[in-house]
């Protein structure tokens, strides 16, 4: 009995590579939407904060960007397990129960974030007993995922890691390894859920000016966290540097500078091009040191291609159809206000 070989790609690497680039960059834009977003409202100052109609507004549209935001995790998620599919179940395994509850977290959340939009509609009720614990639930789900993830640029931790506990419930423990990579990711969160409270505040000088507040003080902490997480690389950060993803590591630096200029002007569109080109760059750049540290012990371009066309045209129809609902959704809502 011959049975099927699934070690094969169904499209070439560079597609695969790309489309998941861009839509780990869609994920992330709509998680800090939701995550980032979240934090600013809960830390900023502001008298009569949850009276404010721009921030009943933001939480009113949290669950639809909550369910974008899973939906676009989706595919990225698919091309990291079709191409590091190896390496990537292994760190799953050896952190299962932590991998599992992640989709426990997220429906919790989904549900705290429902009941938030559902008080914005109350005046006499706050928010923050909806958004706290949605706020911790999502940052379990990114430092887990974190963890998990730099796991498996670490194939002989694993080995190691499996070989003294085959539970399921043992975590990373070179914390410094993916620390600063979480906390950057965290304080990108921060800038990117700034320039969203700033553009749905923008007609309200106080909602603009804690949103301007967060994207300036976000930006200056992810460059020196960033800074710090390049410098904990040891001997890989030379290599980095030899590598096409410093070059766009510094493109993505300065659109993000060049954001911050439009965003203070409230040229939202410009600002927000310029801010998912430098994301796209950052993401470019985490692919490309995940690729370093791999190298050696797995390398994808040696994974045979057999193309599936048919199958691939299903996903991106599928896809575009995805990107055209959540458009209109969000249409519709500011359409209503």
């Amino acid at each position: 009995m011959n049975l099927p070989d699934y070690n094969f790609l169904s499209v070439p690497l560079w597609l695969i590579t790309a489309l998941h680039l861009l839509t780990l960059t869609a994920h992330f834009v709509a998680m800090n939407f939701v995550f980032g977003g979240t934090m600013v409202l809960l830390f900023s100052r502001l008298e009569n904060k949850w009276q404010q109609a721009e921030i009943r507004k933001y939480v009113k549209l949290l669950p639809s960007v909550m369910a974008a935001t899973v939906t676009l995790g989706v595919a990225p998620l698919l091309f990291l397990q079709l191409v590091y599919g190896r390496v990537v179940y292994s760190a799953a395994i050896v952190s299962g129960w932590f991998f599992l509850f992640v989709v426990v977290a997220a429906m919790i959340a989904y549900y705290l974030l429902y009941g938030a939009s559902f008080a914005a509609d109350k005046p006499d009720r706050g928010f923050g007993r909806y958004l706290w614990p949605a706020l911790v639930t999502l940052a379990y789900v990114s430092f887990a995922y974190s963890s998990i993830f730099s796991l498996a640029e670490r194939p002989e931790l694993i080995e190691m890691m499996y070989a003294q506990d085959q539970s399921g419930g043992a975590i990373n423990p070179d914390i410094g390894a993916y620390l600063f990579r979480w906390l950057h990711m965290i304080l990108g969160a921060i800038t990117v859920g700034g320039f969203f409270v700033g553009m749905i505040g923008r007609n309200n000088d106080a909602v603009f000016q804690i949103a301007r507040r967060a994207f300036l003080y976000g930006m200056v902490a992810a460059m020196a966290v960033g800074l710090v997480y390049l410098f904990t690389l040891g001997e890989y950060i030379l290599a980095l540097m030899r590598s096409v993803g410093i070059w766009a590591l510094t493109v993505s630096i300065f659109l993000s500078l060049g954001s911050m200029h439009f965003f203070f002007k409230k040229k939202f569109l410009p600002a927000g091009l310029m801010l998912f080109v430098s994301m796209f760059g950052m993401v470019a750049t985490r692919h490309v040191l995940r690729l370093i540290r791999l190298d050696g012990v797995f390398d994808p371009s040696t994974i045979p291609v057999d193309p599936q066309w048919s199958v691939f045209a299903i996903f991106l129809v599928c896809f575009v159809l995805a990107i055209v609902l959540i458009t209109y959704m969000l249409r519709l809502f500011f359409s209503d206000r």
